[in-house]
């Protein structure tokens, strides 16, 4: 466990070419109000769980029936895209059109249902190591998957050269240097949550404990709630030992590599900060923390037990609050109000 305080709060960007997170939620609610899948999804109270006053928890398992936040992404993305070329959007607007990206996971799901209501093509790289039932899930989902690479990195890397190779559209849930596009209107996405977990919350939280893998959930959360809460909210970051992209490039004031081992925690295990995600929390966050695979595991069956069953990806921030060291050391006292989000199902 390491802890690391945010020198920057408040401060300059540490990637110069890439903008903040948005915060124009209303526009996401505009988009997805004209979809019947979109439904908020519940706030769960589970003080049961942890040793403060108030623990709540956003629950995305169910969120547009494809079982994480990430269905507010890539499917945003497109949405937006056939929105963009006809008033009256259909299952064929964009049947000219095939997405690529690389996935370990929810992120691919997205990107296949997004191009399957609008009639466009989906192509999902996935590496060596990732299950053959997540390539079986995309399937379903109509999506072309092509196994690349020996890890996240390497897939994405085949998933850019195909889009360059055959004019498709790449859609990556992370930015980096002429690449920011689309993944600043994916992020926009993720306000959807955000808004909601806002309006749920009885009152505003004391502290906001978010998971990161390339930092798009937690950048997108962060940079609302500052808009709505102001600086009242203690806002920490939670990150894989063994992948902390953000916490190094937060030590380092500039974007990083950060190498390790894999983790259990999958999903969140990326090794380079999303650069707008990256100025966001750079500005936004209080602390980034991170965590050994033990340490979030360890609580995974007392969430199953009160009905809050995922991933020890999903689970990380929900983990951190219930960790005794980590409110300890952080100064959350037995009065605190805690928000955090539960980003994925069980598998």
């Amino acid at each position: 466990m390491k802890i690391t305080l945010n020198p920057h709060r408040g401060g300059r960007k540490l990637a110069a070419s890439a903008p903040y997170p948005s915060i124009d939620a209303a526009r996401v609610a505009d988009l997805l109000s004209q979809c019947p899948a979109a439904g908020e999804t519940p706030l769960v109270d589970a003080k049961e769980l942890a040793d403060v006053a108030n623990l709540w928890i956003k629950d995305e398992r169910g969120r547009m029936n494809l079982g994480s936040f990430k269905a507010l992404g890539a499917a945003y993305v497109i949405a937006r895209h056939a929105a963009e070329a006809t008033d009256a959007p259909d299952r064929n607007t964009l049947n000219s059109r095939t997405y690529v990206t690389a996935s370990a996971g929810n992120h691919g799901m997205s990107v296949a249902a997004g191009a399957r209501a609008f009639g466009a093509q989906a192509v999902v790289y996935i590496a060596e190591t990732v299950p053959e039932r997540f390539a079986d899930r995309l399937r379903a989902q109509k999506a072309q998957v092509v196994r690349q690479g020996v890890d996240y990195a390497a897939s994405m890397e085949a998933a850019n050269q195909a889009a360059q190779e055959n004019g498709w559209t790449l859609l990556s849930d992370s930015s980096w240097d002429g690449y920011i596009e689309i993944p600043h209107m994916l992020m926009e996405g993720y306000l959807q949550m955000a808004a909601e977990a806002v309006r749920q919350c009885p009152e505003m939280p004391s502290h906001i404990m978010l998971q990161a893998g390339v930092g798009g959930l937690a950048g997108a959360v962060a940079a609302y709630a500052r808009h709505v809460w102001g600086d009242a909210p203690k806002i920490i970051v939670v990150e894989p030992e063994s992948a902390p992209a953000l916490q190094a490039s937060i030590e380092a004031g500039a974007c990083v590599f950060a190498d390790g081992p894999d983790s259990i925690m999958g999903r969140l295990d990326c090794k380079e900060p999303s650069l707008i995600a990256l100025n966001g929390l750079a500005r936004d966050a209080d602390a980034f923390l991170t965590l050994t695979d033990d340490d979030v595991v360890q609580h995974l069956p007392a969430m199953a037990a009160t009905g809050v069953a995922t991933t020890a990806s999903g689970g990380a921030g929900i983990a951190a609050a219930m960790n005794a060291q980590v409110l300890q050391r952080l100064g959350i006292g037995a009065d605190a109000k805690v928000l955090c989000f539960l980003s994925e199902i069980a598998e």
